[in-house]
């Protein structure tokens, strides 16, 4: 099953950020290591991830710096410690959240809350 931007939409944000978690990548390395790193699930086009990755350099969660590489300008990104704390705090949610769905999607009696 191969998602399109759409079904990622309100996950594309943390999952750049998680791509830039060990370290500094330029806008197409991002893109790959998205793919990749889904096993191909998350093959979107330039046209979806970079201006997410604009969005996320606005809102301070990342910073861009140019450099020129073989001639060529490329534009590097990497988490700013905002972006450090959300996307911990986002991979806490998305714990809890994946523990709930993986409760209701076995077959019950389910738990109770306390």
């Amino acid at each position: 099953m191969r998602a399109d931007a759409q079904a990622l939409k309100g996950h594309l944000d943390v999952l750049l950020l998680a791509t830039l978690n060990d370290g500094p990548q330029h806008g197409y390395a991002i893109k790959e290591a998205l793919r990749d790193g889904s096993g191909g699930r998350f093959d979107l086009p330039t046209g979806t991830v970079y201006p997410a990755l604009h969005r996320l350099e606005r809102a301070g969660l990342i910073s861009g710096s140019w450099s020129v590489v073989d001639g060529r300008r490329r534009r590097s990104y990497q988490l700013t410690a905002e972006g450090h704390k959300k996307l911990a705090g986002e991979r806490a949610n998305w714990r809890e959240f994946a523990t709930a769905v993986t409760t209701l999607l076995e077959p019950g009696p389910w738990p109770t809350a306390t």
